[in-house]
């Protein structure tokens, strides 16, 4: 069964006008649908619509990681800063670390990244050859102090991360992974609406010896990208949604992460990571998915699958709910998840709203039609909208 919310029932504060602070176009339409709030600048509050459509974004990447062979975990965002000293990282990433003593006196900081973090929980558990390859992955807040934090939740101090980490004996096994991450998050961004064009890149911080960007080019972005139209390469800037790294052995040598091999040597573990910007990924799909009315949801990303438009004029107006009552009921039998608009509100309003929150479709039930025995269908996407029998708002949809 799919769930029937009510609009009187839930949260979703929209706005006429976004506010003065917001620069980017996805910033704004994601203030105005009521999906992000801003606290203070470069942190950000996910309202109920918002919170859904991460939730759709993070559902889809378990799905491909699990299926690439990785498993979940969750690693705590409170560090020492001993581990990253281990690495010399402290100060290669000390502009954009939170740091501070504990009550003890213990240095401490928040996590922006986890490399560390995996090595040294792997060290302890992986002793043998026989107990690799494993790679694991958690879907988790990271905190960077960013001197400018810009687009809304494009560039935040926090902010919702995908990272994953293999580890393997050898190369060869390394790359089969790297290969697989690689196809898995193709079929991630494939999947979330928005497409995404993989370039060879620099390593940076990170360290090691090769890694692949995922870019989505957009009119915020930050990156620049060669593509191809119509026979020309043309340069555009990009939204960086995710960074796959070959590590090779940076950190299992700098935090003792080794196994024995079948001859018994010593030998350090080969790493790769594979991170994703979750909630960069809302942003670029509301980049590429909109109009001059609001946002356009991708199916598998969309906070609901239907929104239902009740245009009754008053709490006794049966034949209006009594229809509506039983087309929210014959979609979520279908699990379907569905948003009746039930609000008491003039239909110009509801209809803006609707448009604006971008739910796939529009089922909009009211007197003039439900007199020929009919509702009025709207497909976001095309804008396109058809009388449908009330008996048939099922078949239409699904």
């Amino acid at each position: 069964m799919g769930n029937v919310t009510k609009w009187s029932e839930y949260f979703i504060p929209t706005l006429k006008d976004a506010p003065a602070d917001c620069e980017a176009l996805s910033h704004k339409l994601l203030a105005r649908a009521g999906l992000v709030n801003m606290l203070t600048s470069g942190v950000y509050s996910y309202l109920p619509l918002g919170l859904k459509v991460l939730s759709n974004i993070e559902n889809i990447i378990r799905e491909e990681m699990n299926g690439a062979g990785a498993n979940e975990l969750l690693l705590p965002s409170l560090h020492p800063i001993e581990l990253w000293k281990q690495t010399g990282r402290d100060e290669v990433l000390d502009d954009v670390m939170f740091k501070f003593n504990d009550g003890k006196g213990k240095e401490m900081c928040l996590g922006p990244t986890h490399e560390e973090v995996i090595t040294d929980l792997v060290s302890k558990y992986v002793q043998s050859y026989k107990q690799l390859p494993v790679t694991l992955y958690q879907i988790q807040t990271k905190f960077r102090d960013e001197l400018r934090p810009r687009f809304g939740i494009v560039r935040a101090c926090e902010f919702i991360m995908k990272d994953a980490y293999s580890f393997d004996v050898d190369k060869e096994g390394m790359q089969k992974n790297y290969d697989k991450m690689y196809t898995a998050y193709e079929n991630t961004f494939r999947r979330c609406g928005v497409e995404a064009i993989a370039v060879e890149a620099d390593s940076g911080a990170m360290g090691g010896d090769l890694s692949h960007e995922f870019m989505v080019p957009a009119e915020i972005g930050e990156d620049k990208v060669t593509v191809e139209e119509n026979g020309n390469r043309k340069e555009k800037v990009a939204i960086e949604l995710g960074h796959i790294f070959q590590l090779g052995t940076k950190y299992s040598e700098a935090q003792g992460a080794v196994f024995l091999d079948e001859n018994g040597a010593s030998k350090p573990i080969i790493m790769g990571c594979y991170g994703i910007g979750v909630s960069r990924v809302i942003a670029a799909i509301v980049e590429k998915n909109n109009d001059g009315k609001g946002i356009i949801w991708p199916d598998e990303v969309a906070p609901f699958d239907v929104e239902v438009l009740s245009l009754h004029k008053n709490d006794n107006d049966t034949e209006v709910l009594n229809a509506v009552k039983k087309i929210q009921n014959d979609l979520g039998a279908q699990d379907l998840d569905v948003l009746v608009d039930d609000r008491l509100e003039r239909p110009g309003r509801k209809f803006n709203d609707a448009d604006l929150i971008g739910i796939p479709y529009q089922v909009v039930a009211g007197h003039r039609n439900l007199k020929e025995g009919k509702v009025e269908i709207k497909t976001r996407r095309s804008g396109e909208s058809q009388l449908v029998d009330t008996d048939k708002v099922v078949d239409f949809i699904k």
